[in-house]
């Protein structure tokens, strides 16, 4: 097959600026051939190389006692003690789902699981944060659907629990949806696998399925805006299957308890490119690749197309060379292929033949550390507008505004479609704040959970960055966990205009004081850029998936009863800017993001879990403020609610650091008097009971509510 001449057009359409394709002829020196072109292009392009994020990445904190292996690797390792470890990442699958949402979706999960299996892990936990355009846009419940059975298909199949996640609408995503799958395993922490290959002339080595056509420059898509050319970019769409995976995860395991792996790389964006490349890289060796070893399931590859597959379920690894038939065997006994397709050589020379022919010889370090890195020219995000006067609204209307949008709605419709009690240790199933999956025969559970409000981060990036961590703070917090450390899915617009840019660097600096002052670094984490269609950008969405720790007896998990207090800690101003009340009930997004007290955040999580004992049920507060998070209790618990307030500011204002806990009267007594000693504002404000809802002088039947609360959902995107 003769490959395309090399043109400025040919470039162009690789993703590749002219100022990048020059510095790639000065790296070898000559025309690079086609094969050569599409390497290059993929791993130079966003979503591998990090290029114009890296520089505000690295100012990240990172590090802690906990901390075994940050940002880097295929994920972040934390200890949990007893020497074990939580393997965790959150990743992004945006323009694929968008395109083709079921596939997209799945092969976000799939890929993700990967990444944490590849490091010794068994995954015991997913999440997914979701958003999609308004419900009203023609092709939104067309999107929501096929992303549901999408995430819940390959995580049911393969077999890990989903146990938490959030789903938005916004008008911003109407062209862009953004899909961020979280994964996270268990893993002895003195037997972590990592992507560092070593040893000269060691055998390197491609397990798993086939590699066919599907994805082929995947990861290049991945790194552009959206046109009216969207549709032809459906075969840049990879498709997944669970059970192959299945396969995988255990084969791998037994594998890496054999002792043969020297090291180890799921193929994800890139595949074999940047699988090859980064273990070379790290390990400071070249590879030389032999294609035509690799498992074919389509006729006439070239190597360009089984160099850039993104085809799924397939790993790359480094092995030891006296133990290739003990290694063989586990994958033939597994059904899936096994085929030794290069080694490690001494020069820094990335080798590709196919056919008896070199398709590829470059130098393999300039592939990835030396790929470009911009500081992208940025402003800051002029200081919002004062928020002028609320309308107004009776509060039994403004919280029927908010139960009865579909962000608000309660999200059964959702996650009822996951299975979240696969591996029987799920402790606390979706829709009641963080999830919680028990460490397997121990006392030991641990608690994950992703938020973000995107409202607040293009109001105020750096407020809005702060909050995302702050309110993952507390949605651990609220179940009892420790807080332990982060993973960040930066979703942001084309860097390449300075607004934008300027969006990315201050949510980065709020997250990164968030994440010191809160002791939640960041162990791993994805960047996806270029999330625009027809030049208009999505919300800035910088999602925050947090882990924490709790002893079994220490959770948080009761529900709100009949004669309880309804006790809020922390302080209220009524912060009305870029509510949830004023964008669901008058469609206004106007005013600045409420500010994060960091200290006021750390002061009031220490006293819920010094005080749990005095807790009978608890949440944050956070998007529709003390409204709706009493009313959430209410129905949870099924509950008839009084708020004393009837101030719209006091009722539905998001003022940060809060939680709303039920408590006897005499818990409330105690969780008072220890608010005084800490310096930390608790005080009542109502109490649960009856079959009514009172937000002062307003009421309706709690009954009544719940079935619009329970039923908006589905209503929405049916």
């Amino acid at each position: 097959m003769t490959e395309p001449a090399i043109t400025p057009e040919l470039v162009a359409q690789h993703g590749m600026k002219p100022d990048e394709y020059q510095r790639l002829l000065e790296i070898i020196g000559r025309e690079p051939t086609y094969t050569e072109l599409g390497i290059f292009s993929a791993m130079w392009n966003e979503h591998c190389s990090y290029k114009s994020s890296k520089k505000w990445l690295r100012t990240l904190p990172t590090t802690g006692p906990q901390v075994i292996c940050g940002p880097g690797e295929n994920a972040g390792v934390v200890d949990i003690g007893d020497g074990q470890a939580v393997i965790f990442k959150m990743e992004s699958h945006n323009h694929p789902s968008y395109i083709e949402p079921h596939q997209g979706a799945a092969t976000g999960v799939g890929g993700i699981l990967r990444d944490v299996f590849t490091m010794g892990a068994r995954p015991i936990a997913a999440m997914n944060s979701l958003s999609f355009g308004v419900p009203s846009h023609p092709k939104t419940a067309y999107l929501v659907k096929g992303v549901v059975e999408g995430v819940g298909g390959y995580g049911n199949a393969f077999g890990v629990p989903t146990v938490g996640g959030e789903v938005r609408f916004h008008k911003s995503y109407n062209g862009n949806c953004l899909v961020n799958a979280f994964a996270a395993g268990l893993a002895d922490a003195d037997k972590i696998f990592y992507s560092v290959a070593s040893g000269v002339g060691m055998p390197v080595v491609y397990l798993g399925a086939k590699t066919g056509r599907d994805g082929v420059g995947g990861a290049t898509m991945a790194s552009a805006e959206f046109d009216d050319t969207i549709e032809e970019k459906r075969p840049t769409v990879q498709v997944g299957d669970p059970f192959t995976e299945k396969r995988l995860l255990e084969a791998c395991l037994e594998l890496m308890a054999s002792g043969a792996v020297i090291s180890i790389q799921d193929m994800g964006a890139a595949g074999l490119t940047c699988s090859a490349v980064e273990m070379g890289d790290k390990g400071g060796l070249g590879i030389k690749l032999n294609l035509d070893a690799v498992p074919q399931r389509e006729q006439n590859m070239t190597a360009y197309e089984m160099m850039l597959s993104e085809s799924q379920e397939r790993m790359l690894m480094v092995l030891k060379p006296e133990m290739e038939d003990e290694a063989r065997a586990i994958f033939v006994k597994w059904d899936l292929d096994f085929a030794i397709v290069g080694e490690t050589i001494p020069e820094d020379r990335f080798l590709i033949l196919l056919g008896n022919e070199v398709k590829a010889d470059l130098p393999l370090s300039k592939l990835s550390s030396s790929a470009p890195e911009y500081d992208r020219p940025w402003v800051e995000t002029p200081a919002a507008a004062p928020l002028g006067a609320v309308p107004a609204i009776d509060p039994i209307d403004g919280l029927r505004a908010l139960i009865g949008s579909a962000s608000y709605a309660h999200k059964a419709w959702v996650y009822e479609q996951y299975d979240c009690q696969v591996g029987a240790d799920t402790i606390r199933t979706p829709g009641l704040g963080a999830g919680v999956v028990r460490v397997h025969g121990t006392d030991k559970a641990l608690a994950f959970t992703s938020d973000v409000t995107p409202r607040y981060v293009k109001a105020n990036p750096f407020e809005g960055g702060k909050q995302a961590v702050a309110e993952a703070y507390r949605n651990l917090i609220s179940v009892g966990a420790r807080p332990l450390a982060t993973t960040d899915n930066l979703n942001f617009g084309n860097p390449e205009k300075p607004e934008i840019m300027g969006q990315l660097v201050g949510a980065v600096k709020g997250i990164g004081a968030a994440v010191a002052a809160l002791d939640m670094p960041i162990v791993s984490g994805n960047v996806s850029l270029y999330n625009e269609t027809d030049g208009t950008g999505i919300l800035p969405t910088p999602t925050i998936g947090a882990v924490g720790l709790c002893k079994i007896d220490e959770l948080i998990s009761g529900l709100a009863k009949a004669g309880d207090v309804a006790v809020l800690i922390g302080a209220t101003a009524g912060h009305l800017g870029q509510s949830a009340l004023l964008a669901e009930a008058f469609g206004i997004e106007a005013g600045d993001a409420p500010a994060v007290d960091l200290a006021a955040e750390a002061a009031a999580g220490a006293l819920v879990l010094a005080n749990r004992g005095n807790i009978g049920a608890i949440t944050d507060l956070s998007d529709g403020g003390l409204a709706l998070a009493a009313f959430e209790m209410a129905d949870a618990g099924n509950v008839g609610l009084t708020l004393d307030s009837a101030d719209i500011g006091q009722l539905f204002g998001e003022d940060q650091a809060r939680y709303l806990v039920a408590a006897s009267e005499a818990q409330a007594a105690a969780l008072i008097a220890a608010g005084v000693a800490a310096g930390v504002p608790v005080a009542r404000v109502g109490s649960f009971g009856g079959a009514d809802v009172r937000l002062g002088a307003s009421v309706a039947k709690l009954a009544d509510l719940s079935v619009l609360y329970r039923g908006a959902f589905a209503a929405a995107v049916a």
